[in-house]
């Protein structure tokens, strides 16, 4: 499949997406799409599963997305005029593998967006008294301010969408660095919370071991902590909207993985130091615990507003990321041609309409799982076993571009690491969270419901898009 390369500047065509992203956009949308909902809100529980191990699970997810990425940067500079990985999974496994992983992709951000208003519901509950809780009604109203709110922030020019996007990442970069030093100096000052808990490194091991929940334990804390990573791979998403990508790309791919395992590893370290892991609530934000735990309660209304932006941020990277899915999947005559036009600020609006209108309906979720926390596991399960799915592909991408295209790998200055044995090596990792996925009951139910999703995708490619494509050979060769 060939693409055609991208315009940049005033002189973009008005049916081009445009280069309007720096490295500074680049390297903070990445970082605080993943950095979101599910460190601020998921870590809460995954610590009550596996306790101080989930530094361990963070550390072992952390590296096998590096190689992922690495082999995801490498094909994408291989071909600049890939737009996305759609583009990517079309050219080298076929174009069943485009329409699944695009497809796929974006409801899979749609469920972040769900679960991402779980958590805002959650969050916005830290003000009410404590007897008090938000009525179904209310959580729906909330809910759709949220996703009225992003729409309007992604219907700017992608140039003001970076802006902004990167004042909300810094945003919550720095309040976790702050976390991390003031929490350090707690640490290291010996402070005593008003219960009478001492700040100590030694509160990470010393409430049963780094396995206090054993091996059951252990492995059930990878879902939710894959969730956490769900963001990693946006950059895949926003090639054809990088200035200068054979930089830029490489920078952001590189400084990715090792920025969050350390914000991930060293900011619940220090917050377990503070906080024993024992004593964080699985239904809140640990952030926000530490500082309640430590009896400051003015600190603890700050990081939940940081919190909360820092949801925001992740609900808006993930309306960006299914607006640009939406639009590459029209290109190739995977969805509605009417995805494919873009406003005169170059940006795909109906897209973007379609994908806030499937996370609002979202919202009406909260009539039937009134329960936030509930609503956010069911969410982020099944979003974890289609990105599972999504990473997979990407890796079979990198042996498939490994196997037909030997002569731009032997060209490449941005060479995966380890090569083809290594893409196993991830792709094993990939399929044995598939099998943890089914120890957990909740998580069992997202993977007995995951199925019906690809019996859609087969029974829409068959009757919509091949009769499309050949429709529109078939004008080609009249047009000849």
């Amino acid at each position: 499949m060939t693409t055609t390369p991208q315009a940049d500047g005033a002189n973009a065509s008005s049916h081009e997406l445009q280069r309007k992203l720096s490295n500074r956009h680049l390297q903070l949308i990445a970082i605080g799409g993943a950095i979101g909902t599910g460190l601020f809100m998921g870590s809460g529980k995954t610590i009550s599963l596996a306790g101080p191990s989930i530094l361990i699970i963070y550390m072992i997810i952390g590296t096998m997305f590096f190689f992922l990425m690495r082999a995801l940067g490498e094909i994408l500079l291989s071909n600049l005029h890939y737009k996305s990985f759609i583009d990517m999974a079309h050219d080298l496994i076929g174009p069943g593998a485009g329409y699944y992983i695009g497809w796929s992709y974006w409801l899979g951000w749609v469920l972040v967006g769900i679960a991402d208003l779980a958590a805002i519901i959650n969050y916005l509950g830290f003000w009410l008294p404590p007897d008090m809780a938000f009525t179904p009604m209310g959580q729906a109203l909330i809910s759709v301010g949220c996703v009225l709110f992003v729409l309007g922030l992604n219907l700017l020019t992608v140039k003001l969408f970076g802006e902004i996007e990167f004042w909300f990442a810094l945003i919550k970069i720095l309040a976790i660095l702050g976390l991390i030093v003031i929490g350090g100096f707690m640490v290291f000052s010996h402070f005593h919370s008003p219960d009478g808990t001492a700040s100590s490194f030694t509160n990470v091991w010393s409430h049963g071991g780094m396995f206090p929940k054993g091996a059951d334990g252990f492995l059930a804390g990878f879902q939710i902590a894959l969730f956490a990573f769900v963001g990693v791979e946006l950059i895949g998403t926003m090639a054809a909207e990088t200035k200068d990508p054979e930089k830029n790309l490489p920078k952001a791919v590189n400084a990715i993985p090792t920025r969050i395992i350390l914000f991930y590893v060293l900011s619940l370290f220090v917050v377990m130091s503070v906080t024993p892991w024992n004593q964080i609530p699985a239904d809140q934000s640990p952030f926000v615990s530490l500082f309640l735990h430590a009896g400051i309660p003015t600190s603890a209304i700050i990081m939940n507003l940081v919190v909360l932006s820092s949801v925001m941020s992740s609900m808006n990277s993930g309306v960006f990321s299914t607006s640009r899915m939406l639009f590459g999947l029209a290109r190739e005559g995977q969805a509605p041609q009417s995805l494919a036009r873009l406003s005169k600020r170059a940006v795909p609006a109906k897209g973007l309409f379609f994908s806030c209108a499937f996370i609002m309906a979202g919202a009406a979720l909260q009539y039937f799982v009134p329960n936030t926390v509930e609503a956010f596991t069911l969410a982020s399960s099944l979003c974890v076993i289609l990105f599972i799915s999504i990473w997979s592909i990407i890796m079979v991408c990198y042996i498939r571009y490994r196997k037909l295209r030997p002569e731009l790998h032997a060209k490449s200055t941005f060479k995966m690491p380890g090569g083809v044995w290594m893409s196993y090596v991830v792709l094993i990792f990939l399929f044995f969270t598939l099998i943890i996925l089914s120890l957990e009951a909740d998580t069992l139910r997202a993977l007995m419901i995951s199925p019906l999703w690809v019996i859609v995708l087969a029974v829409t490619y068959q009757l919509l898009y091949k009769p499309r494509m050949k429709k529109r050979l078939l004008g080609q060769q009249l047009d000849n």
